[in-house]
């Protein structure tokens, strides 16, 4: 297994670097963070807590459908106001998300904001989490999954489509072509076998702490890893 070295790379202007969260920013899932939290501040049950962590462990052993898998866990949130939500996410990353930040990653991410490039989160995890993230990483932008809400308060829907699988390699098409760059020249650096797509399509993969079927998925294809402390 090969691990990637800062040392040896050299990448111009006018490239896009895309990291996922979970598992890969942060060594620990949002989702699951985030509802305990809830569920000790009160805005979800007992039952509510059970389910998404139910979940959780579903969406992390690839057991069942992903995608249904994802849009069931938002489903907690319907009838949270959103500026609860803005203000739990904010304590969760100060107590807990922000501490679990690999130092690999940061490290990845201050080398290309020296080359000159962009770096952005692309990741299934919710805004209001993302954007925590970023804004402490001094990231350049976030693509995520966004929340319906109405009159204020969380609808328990996305809005639209969740970025995960297809629409996230969307996503990252539609960025870069506002970006005036290519798909090919990007980066991408994800932890799951659920982002083969996106790593597939970009020019440099690169795959962090990656689970079982992934670490196979990379070996094969002669990926770079790297394996965070």
């Amino acid at each position: 297994m090969e691990t990637i070295s800062l040392k040896d790379r050299n990448s111009g202007n006018n490239y896009i670097a895309f990291f996922d969260l979970d598992g890969t920013i942060i060594r620990a899932n949002s989702g699951k963070e985030l509802i305990l939290y809830a569920h000790k501040k009160g805005f979800v049950t007992l039952l509510d807590l059970i389910k998404g962590i139910y979940l959780s462990l579903l969406y992390r052993f690839n057991v069942r459908d992903t995608v249904k898998i994802i849009n069931s866990m938002v489903s907690w949130l319907k009838g949270v106001p959103e500026s609860g939500l803005i203000s739990l996410s904010e304590e969760i990353c100060r107590d807990r998300l922000i501490k679990s930040i690999s130092p690999e990653i940061e490290e990845e991410i201050r080398f290309h904001k020296k080359n000159g490039g962009m770096v952005v989160i692309l990741s299934s995890a919710i805004m209001p989490v993302c954007k925590v993230i970023a804004d402490h990483l001094l990231m350049d932008d976030v693509i995520c999954s966004v929340l319906e809400t109405r009159n204020g308060t969380f609808t328990g829907k996305p809005e639209g489509s969740l970025c995960f699988g297809e629409e996230k390699v969307a996503r990252l098409t539609e960025f870069c072509d506002k970006n005036n760059t290519a798909p090919c020249h990007s980066w991408y650096y994800g932890d799951s076998i659920a982002d083969l797509q996106v790593l597939t399509f970009v020019g440099i993969p690169v795959c962090v702490n990656p689970d079982k079927k992934l670490l196979k998925a990379s070996k094969k294809r002669g990926w770079k890893v790297i394996i965070s402390e």
